[in-house]
């Protein structure tokens, strides 16, 4: 089976194929901590949670490093203006590293919460200067870097020369050219669109290291070159982040690899995209903004209720990673009803009545092979989950109709069911699964009471139990030889 991803840089869909035929290297941005974990921070995390428990299912060993930004993070991804995490530090009267350390905890909870898998390694920026240094003095050496005051500046011009900047993001060095002449001499880059390698502390800063330029503090965009590289090598397979991240982040993140050794380190680069509400991006500014904490508790005054961390993935999951999704609290419900269908149906199959023979309508073996081709085809989670509630109306059709199952296919539904749902879409029973199995019996029960009213001619009673169970939201559709049902969105 051929896994096809599409690769941001090339803009297509290639078949993946590793450095290393059985180990894959990939490198995923992580938050920057200096703010409770948002829907932002979900949407990323629970994509390549999903490519590096597919990459382990189809066998590959997987090295997964996914960093923690803790310093060179400037005000709106600029190379000016105060670092993120000393501001919060700052307002907060804390030292960064209190600020680091709580939010990092924050995310790491919220992350567990959602079954998101830890990454293999989790670096910090901050650990990691001396590899920003040295790379930034490659760059220097190979002549695309020029040294301002104490400061240190990516050269686009020269490196344009040289290589193509703009291959990730569709700029175009000469339209980047032609709009910022007029800047020019209006600070101390060459060009407005050099960007930082290596700043020099102001008085006021906080958080400053030592190098032979000045005391001072590496680029936003230098931490991921540097530390990737530490970890995976010069050339490694999949680079993956948010939509937002294209540009400038990854695209200088090329033109430094590539500045520094010659040749570019990614082979496959894979962006989730954006998430809105009701329409418009997610901000603080909009008053949109919605913690992970919030969705949990319901306490935002834009959520009508709680919501589950496996309501919030299963949510994120039913969208193709490269779609824009629209929060609402309509989806988020309907989302939360069709995962609690889903998983009374995983926690039924253990009860199904097993015999010598099978009247099953399913093709196991080509549901099997259709939920692998989903997944094949650029992780199309939708197109896997609307599989696998075929299987959930298989189930409910053998309770319904108190039909058997034979030993063999009762084997290959719960692998299917335990290999996507349980180790792909990492979507686990909650605490009330047990109380959603009870509600699952007691309808099938009820509805099973009325068959045989009906068979009796008992219609009074079978309406009775038909009307009764449409009050509390059951839906019930009347087949020829059964019944199946569904509670109402």
């Amino acid at each position: 089976m051929k896994l096809n991803i599409y690769n941001t840089i090339s803009r297509k869909k290639e078949i993946f194929e590793p450095i290393n035929p059985k180990h894959v290297g990939m490198y995923v941005c992580g938050p920057t901590v200096y703010g409770n974990p948002h829907l932002g921070h979900a949407r990323p995390a629970i994509t390549f949670d999903l490519l590096f428990r597919y990459l382990q299912q189809l066998g590959y060993k997987v090295r997964y490093v996914r960093n923690i930004t803790d310093v060179g993070h400037l005000e709106n991804d600029a190379d000016s203006g105060e670092d993120k995490i000393a501001k919060k530090a700052r307002l907060e009267e804390l030292e960064p590293m209190e600020i680091v350390q709580y939010y990092t905890e924050s995310y790491h909870n919220a992350m567990s919460a959602l079954n998101v898998k830890s990454p293999s390694i989790e670096p910090r920026a901050s650990g990691h200067i001396i590899e920003q240094i040295e790379m930034i003095e490659k760059i220097m050496e190979n002549g695309f870097a020029y040294e301002v005051n104490g400061s240190v500046y990516f050269d686009v011009e020269k490196y344009s020369k040289s290589f193509h900047y703009g291959k990730l993001s569709g700029r175009i060095i000469d339209d980047l050219l032609a709009n910022t002449l007029d800047l020019d001499g209006q600070d101390e880059k060459k060009n407005s669109f050099d960007f930082a390698l290596w700043k020099k502390a102001s008085p006021e800063h906080i958080m400053r290291w030592h190098s032979k330029w000045s005391d001072g503090f590496p680029g936003w965009h230098m931490e991921c070159s540097a530390m990737s590289i530490k970890y995976l090598g010069e050339k490694f397979d999949i680079h993956g982040g948010g939509m937002d991240l294209l540009f400038p982040h990854h695209e200088c993140e090329i033109a430094q690899s590539a500045a520094a050794l010659g040749f570019e380190s990614v082979k496959y680069w894979l962006h989730n995209n954006m998430i809105t509400i009701n329409g418009q991006k997610m901000g603080k500014s909009l008053g949109n903004f919605i913690n992970l904490e919030e969705f949990f508790t319901g306490s935002h005054k834009l959520l009508t209720q709680p919501y589950s961390a496996m309501t919030i993935r299963f949510f994120l999951l039913q969208a193709h990673y490269r779609s824009t999704l629209d929060f609402s609290n309509e989806a988020l419900q309907a989302a939360e009803k069709g995962l609690a269908r889903l998983m009374t149906a995983y926690g039924s199959v253990s009860k199904l009545k097993v015999s010598e023979t099978s009247t099953i309508s399913i093709n196991l073996d080509e549901l099997n092979q259709k939920c692998f081709d989903a997944m094949n085809d650029d992780l199309n989670s939708p197109i896997l989950i609307s599989h696998l509630f075929d299987a959930v109306k298989t189930i409910n059709l053998i309770i319904s109709d108190n039909e058997q199952i034979n030993k063999s296919d009762l084997d290959k539904l719960k692998s299917i069911l335990d290999t996507f749902i349980l180790d792909v879409l990492g979507l686990v029973p909650e605490n009330n699964s047990t109380n959603e199995a009870v509600l699952s019996d007691v309808i099938n029960l009820m509805l099973n009471l009325r068959m045989e009213a009906k068979a009796k001619k008992d219609f009074e009673l079978s309406d009775k139990i038909r009307n009764e169970l449409n009050k509390i939201g059951v839906e019930i559709k009347d087949k020829k030889d059964g019944f199946d049902w569904s509670l109402k969105s």
